[in-house]
């Protein structure tokens, strides 16, 4: 029998922290389960150098080796791992139907786990520095601007969240804003703006991240008059936003306005039932590893305990 003729317990897409960690449990189950990797396998924490917030490491690990433990764990349950990415779902009958760049797949459950990805400003040299002074999560990172000097780019609540939370840490905080009013709530606006640490750059956009091998400076022009200008800095980070990866399931299932899964209950089952969602893909809130590990864990038994219920 082919991969595309049988159906699998579980069908896991995703092979971050929250994927990874349902595999490990729907494993440890007896459910054999198949994950299927995607495109960026191992997710965001692939382009993070230090972690030092994942319990278990007292020294701190990088984001790939922490991924790398995760997936040997994994299929030394038993995990079935497929290499490419997911193009297509149907979810309208069961066993559902996962069309991959390998083949087809039959699920009896689904977990899905495709995370979501942090929106750039899309400057070459903002990529190439990602890690080396230019992040997308301050709580991940903050801890290591320590008397250092940051931007923030952004004006939502985001925004000022991160950047209050920088001045635990940084000597310095400057929000990058192309408007000249805050889309922020009043509440996140005055917590911020009455920091001492914070000052906004109205009107203002970033054009360039400086340096080399680690970041030294930003080039900065103000949208109302076109000039340009450099200015030294530590650190840059994005705050302008996540896009959930979930296009296969648009029209297929219950998404909100940005397209984050909605759940269906206190559990992580979906608007479909037997369709299960963790991690960043579902979660807009946390966006942490161990959040995200967390919650794959609740997946997987929740998978576990309506298989059972459907005999």
């Amino acid at each position: 029998m082919t991969q595309a003729d049988s159906v699998h317990k579980v069908v896991i897409l995703g092979s971050g922290p929250a994927g990874l960690t349902a595999a490990i449990y729907a494993a440890r189950a007896d459910l054999k389960p198949v994950l299927v990797e995607g495109n960026d396998a191992g997710g965001q924490l692939m382009i993070t150098t230090e972690v030092e917030n994942y319990p278990g490491f007292e020294q701190g690990i990088t984001g790939p080796q922490l991924m790398d433990v995760m997936k040997k764990q994994a299929g030394r349950f038993g995990t079935t791992f497929i290499a490419g990415d997911a193009t297509a779902a149907d979810l309208s009958s069961r066993p559902f139907t996962i069309e991959t760049t390998d083949g087809p797949l039959k699920a009896a459950t689904l977990i899905i786990a495709t995370g979501a990805q942090a929106q750039w400003l899309g400057l070459d040299n903002e990529q190439r520095l990602r890690g080396r002074g230019v992040s997308a999560c301050a709580t991940c990172d903050g801890f290591f601007f320590r008397d250092k000097v940051v931007y923030v780019v952004g004006g939502g609540d985001s925004a000022m969240e991160e950047s209050t939370f920088l001045t635990k840490f940084a000597s310095k905080v400057y929000i990058v804003h192309r408007r000249d009013e805050l889309r922020a709530s009043k509440f996140m606006q005055a917590r911020a703006l009455g920091n001492p640490k914070i000052q906004v750059l109205w009107s203002t956009v970033v054009t360039d991240v400086l340096g080399d091998e680690q970041m030294t400076g930003l080039r900065l022009k103000d949208v109302k008059t076109g000039q340009e200008r450099d200015v030294e800095a530590d650190g840059l980070f994005l705050a302008v936003g996540h896009k959930p990866n979930t296009d296969l399931f648009k029209g297929r299932l219950d998404l909100d306005e940005v397209g984050y899964i909605n759940l269906a209950g206190p559990g992580t089952m979906t608007s479909v039932e037997g369709v299960f969602a963790a991690g960043d893909v579902a979660d807009h809130t946390y966006r942490q590893a161990v959040t995200a590990a967390g919650m794959g864990c609740r997946a997987a038994l929740d998978a576990e305990r309506w298989l059972e219920a459907q005999g």
